[in-house]
């Protein structure tokens, strides 16, 4: 199957999913991330809006806020195509669509934190494998924003990816671009890539 079919799938069976199941899954995820070691020290998170039958990470949002987590969303950066800048996300702020028709807080140049001073990314996968491949929407926003990482990995924050466990696929084929995964956490599981 090649990536495009698999990608297909995969968003497909996502989408099938019926509101009791996609609930059931958030709240059995937001425990297991409650247990990923890469986000007991993380208090800058980085985490997104689910759209198209993505896992929601709302109810882990929700504990880790009690925790002083502090929680953004990425933007679709003004100036540099392709890449993200990250905006406070708290009950209240101000979401427009982007080109995208995906929800984002409004763009607001003081507010916003780098890439590099977030201590960890949680991004949606559309596909993942146990050697940290991974397959997402196909656009290469988190590969261009976090570039830097390959380069200076100590100021790369925990890169965590986010699926539902039948998203798990055999192999992948991991790209020279690609930012490696710390690890990736579903309903089911943490699996820490090698």
């Amino acid at each position: 199957m090649s990536r495009h079919e698999l990608r297909k799938h995969l968003r497909q069976s996502r989408r099938m999913l019926s509101p009791r199941e996609q609930e059931q899954a958030a709240a059995d995820l937001a425990l297991n991330l409650l247990k990923n070691p890469d986000l007991h020290r993380a208090k800058h998170v980085a985490i997104y809006l689910p759209n198209d039958g993505e896992i929601d990470p709302h109810p882990y949002m929700a504990l880790a806020r009690r925790r002083g987590v502090h929680f953004y969303l990425p933007v679709l950066h003004p100036i540099h195509p392709g890449k993200l800048v990250f905006s406070p996300y708290f009950n209240g702020v101000e979401l427009t669509a982007n080109r995208f028709g995906i929800p984002e807080p409004a763009f607001s140049k003081g507010l916003r934190r780098p890439a590099w001073a977030l201590d960890a990314v949680m991004f949606p996968l559309v596909g993942f494998d146990d050697n940290g491949g991974r397959l997402g929407m196909g656009g290469g926003f988190y590969d261009r924003t976090f570039a830097f990482g390959r380069l200076r990995p100590r100021l790369a924050p925990k890169m965590i990816g986010l699926a539902h466990d039948f998203q798990r696929v055999e192999e992948l084929p991991v790209e020279p671009w690609d930012v490696p995964l710390h690890s990736v956490v579903t309903d089911k599981h943490i699996y820490r890539v090698k």
